[in-house]
């Protein structure tokens, strides 16, 4: 064929001049067609020999054609040519061969024509959410708010133009609707699936049973939208089964859990935990719940009642996907390790997504990447791979042995399973020795002495303990008959031996500490100072904003990023650094920030004293202790008292409960409960105070009066004990700049922000957050802080005075 009737003569000249340049070798280029099909733009992407070239993957997304050069002149495909070709052929690009000359020209295979785009149509979408619209139809309290009309016509801007979003939508906004509208619209214009990610199951369940049914009946069009979680979260039954058939389990209460699950397992359609009608034990459920690297894909015999597997098959037709942040991650990792963008792997291929809690992806970034093990993780491996009860053998290694002719493997398991037991409890000790009071350490270049004589025997005989048990199992295996190589059980062992491996590689990479600058080795203690305590290990990356660069960003069409809490000082700066996301990159991104409807100026009183000592300053605890009291004697209780630590939790429960016993106000302390049974008290005692640290700063959700006073102790900057902010921090300073200014206060403005918005949560709520730290009013950065809230009515005076108009304001509402 002539290559014009398939090159512009543009084209077809780049192509010459490139091929002489490379002194008529083989080069690999990338064509793009314009609306007649003809390549009019061509792109040099590798450059080879007389006889072979690299074809690229990475570049196929991009790309509508693949062209290279036969230098002599012959332009038949070898078998290299027509499997490139059809491995792009997958992705929809053709394959073309020419000549040197670029006269003639081969089609291996033709381009799949790209679908049209068809836009969304703001307006129309628009009006759903207005007066009069189809939402205010079917939802009796419904409020039309501008904010949520201004975000939604940002992200049908992205929708349309392929940009991402970064919108910061205060509190009853409503910017699930905002995002819903234009998401399953263009799912259903474009035939194209939309992902939506969220920080929390419960989130994800709210879309996936309320939020999504009444869109999809607002467009009048069925869409299929499909709930994935995390795979933990579903019940195996082939583990299920082996659980039954062993049956060591130590509790009665776990036997009756288990038989219990047996039989809801014949009933449920989902297989997912949270249908349970119990909260099953951790210890059960890590043994018989679905784990990707237990997983044994086409040789498990339940394959075909599956409930991970149907949930697959579900998932690669929908046209809506509800995923969670971590599952997300699990995706985009194995896509950058070279699984590639335009199939299916964790998940099924997506081109355009929602980030909903977007605050939270460096931290599920983080917690992703980051690689951990402890006394506990190496116990529950060798558990399943090797246990003694009353003089009875149980575990995968006894299965195993009736395949093998040798008596000696139950023996040298028994011994390998018991040194590699020492080992731990050796490496647990010598590491719990290294804990001081804080309960963390972090590996430096500095005790680099220390770690040498009091860790790294103990982990080297842990590393070579492993190796001599994952031996004996390898040596067996590979004995084994072809036959019985493909058995689920020898699959399970398998992956058994691969988790306790990983386990040997990290105690490598601790070792190795000193010669690795990009991830932050930590222990810590876990279960505080009780008997059961123990040491876990961690491997943490430095920083996530380069794997996110790579994984994310620039890799999809669409990315619209929402939160509550994205900006500091009406600046998203902070957080973009913080997930890679440039703005001097070629990317469209389009920010928002979207005001809370709520009247904050009229049912929010924000009180800090005056003449409340500095942190650091003598009397500041014994302030605090008093402070809160008094608060709660004000407001009758109906508060959340949240910490930065849970000693000074401790010290001030202990101070009110005296203080207020005569009060009838329930007291309700962190740690004394789960956290959902102490939410769920919480919620039900209308009078009731929670003390809570860390985590309740978000997520805590208590409309009406429940909630009507928050008392934030202390502004809640990072500890500086923790191992991966210190490294962090030390980083930025070795790179000459402020850490202070670039991490710990804007990090700590983002979660005062996020503590602030526990107290509204609808438009009709009311209340008082009092911020007892000092240095929100004597710190020149604490105007950043009140800057960062919504406006409110201030009081900023002595303390007795705010104690008076605490109770003045609650009781005039």
């Amino acid at each position: 064929m002539r290559s014009d009737k398939r090159l512009s003569t543009e084209a077809i000249e780049i192509l010459r001049k490139e091929i002489a340049d490379a002194e008529g070798n083989e080069v690999f280029a990338l064509g793009y067609i314009n609306d007649t099909g003809l390549v009019y733009r061509v792109r040099i992407a590798a450059r080879g020999n007389e006889s072979a070239v690299l074809a690229l993957p990475a570049y196929y997304e991009e790309a509508d054609i693949l062209i290279h050069n036969h230098p002599s002149g012959h332009l038949s495909p070898s078998d290299n040519d027509l499997a490139i070709a059809a491995q792009a052929a997958e992705n929809g690009l053709g394959s073309y061969i020419i000549n040197n000359e670029v006269s003639r020209l081969y089609v291996i295979a033709e381009p799949i024509p790209k679908k049209e785009k068809k836009l969304l149509n703001e307006e129309k979408l628009v009006s759903a959410l207005e007066p009069g619209g189809a939402i205010a139809e079917r939802l009796k309290k419904y409020e039309s708010r501008p904010s949520q009309l201004d975000l939604m016509r940002l992200i049908i801007r992205a929708f349309n133009s392929d940009a991402v979003v970064c919108a910061e939508a205060g509190t009853g906004v409503g910017k699930s609707f905002a995002y819903l509208l234009p998401a399953m619209a263009y799912a259903i214009l474009n035939k194209e699936r939309v992902l939506i990610s969220t920080a929390t199951i419960t989130l994800q369940q709210q879309l996936y049973e309320k939020d999504i049914p009444l869109v999809s009946g607002i467009l009048k069009k069925p869409i299929k939208a499909v709930l994935i979680k995390g795979r933990s979260n579903y019940l195996c039954l082939r583990r299920l089964q082996d659980a039954l058939r062993e049956g060591d389990l130590d509790l009665e209460q776990q036997m009756e859990q288990l038989e219990a699950i047996a039989r809801w397992s014949e009933t449920t359609s989902t297989g997912s935990k949270s249908e349970l009608p119990f909260l099953p034990e951790d210890t059960l459920w890590s043994r018989i719940c679905s784990e990707p690297d237990l997983c044994l894909a086409m040789h498990c015999p339940e394959r075909e009642r599956c409930f991970v597997q149907v949930l697959k098959r579900e998932a690669a037709d929908s046209q809506i996907l509800v995923v969670n942040h971590h599952l997300l991650f699990a995706d985009l990792a194995a896509r950058k390790e070279g699984a590639g963008y335009e199939q299916t792997v964790v998940l099924p291929p997506y081109q355009r997504i929602i980030l909903d809690e977007a605050h939270t992806i460096e931290h599920s970034a983080t917690s992703f990447f980051s690689e951990t093990f402890s006394q506990i993780s190496i116990l529950r491996l060798l558990g399943r791979l090797y246990r003694k009860k009353r003089m009875q053998r149980f575990g995968l290694a006894v299965r195993f042995a009736a395949y093998l002719s040798s008596d000696q493997f139950l023996e040298k398991i028994d011994s390998a399973v018991q040194s590699l037991k020492d080992a731990m409890d050796s490496l647990d000790t010598s590491a719990l020795s290294l804990l001081g009071e804080e309960g963390v350490i972090r590996l430096t270049k500095d005790k680099g002495k220390l770690f040498h004589t009091s860790l790294f025997p103990s982990l080297r005989s842990l590393r070579q303990s492993i190796s001599k048990l994952c031996q004996i199992v390898h040596d067996e295996i590979e004995a084994l008959h072809e036959d019985v190589q493909d058995e689920a059980l020898v699959w399970e062992l398998k992956a058994i031996i691969r988790r306790l491996e990983q386990i040997g590689g990290i105690c490598g990479s601790f070792m190795e500490y000193e010669e690795e600058e990009a991830s932050v080795y930590y222990i810590e203690l876990m279960n505080g100072r009780r008997a059961d305590s123990f040491a876990r290990f961690s491997i943490t990356p430095l920083d996530i904003a380069a794997s996110l660069q790579e994984a994310l960003w620039g890799r999809f069409k669409t990315i619209a990023c929402v939160s509550a809490t994205l900006t500091i000082d009406n600046r998203f700066d902070y957080w973009m650094r913080r997930v890679g996301l440039d703005v001097n990159s070629d990317l469209s991104i389009l920010n928002g920030i979207f005001p809370s409807p709520f009247p904050y100026q009229s049912a929010v009183l924000l009180a800090a004293p005056t003449d409340s000592p500095l942190p650091d300053e003598a009397g500041y605890d014994a302030f605090v202790n008093a402070a809160v009291s008094r608060l709660i004697s004000a407001s009758g209780g109906s508060a959340l008292v949240l910490f930065t630590s849970y000693a000074a939790l401790q010290k001030a429960y202990e101070y009110a409960r005296q203080e207020l016993a005569g009060l009838s106000i329930r007291l309700l302390k962190q740690g004394d409960q789960d956290r959902s049974r102490l939410l769920q008290d919480f919620l039900q005692d209308e009078s009731s105070v929670l003390f809570a640290t860390d985590s309740f700063w978000e997520g805590v959700d208590a409309p009406g009066n429940t909630l009507r006073l928050v008392i934030l102790c202390r502004l809640p900057f990072r500890l500086p004990n923790d191992p991966v902010y210190e490294a962090r921090c030390e980083a930025l300073e070795k790179q000459g700049r402020s850490s202070f200014m670039e991490l710990s206060l804007p990090e700590a403005v983002m979660k005062l922000k996020q503590g602030f918005g526990r107290l509204m949560r609808t438009s009709s709520d009311h209340g008082v957050v009092a911020v007892l730290d000092g240095r929100m009013l004597r710190k020149r950065y604490g105007s950043i802080f009140i800057r960062s809230l919504p406006e409110t009515r201030q009081a900023f005076t002595e303390f007795q005075e705010i104690v008076e108009k605490t109770e003045s304001f609650l009781q005039n509402r």
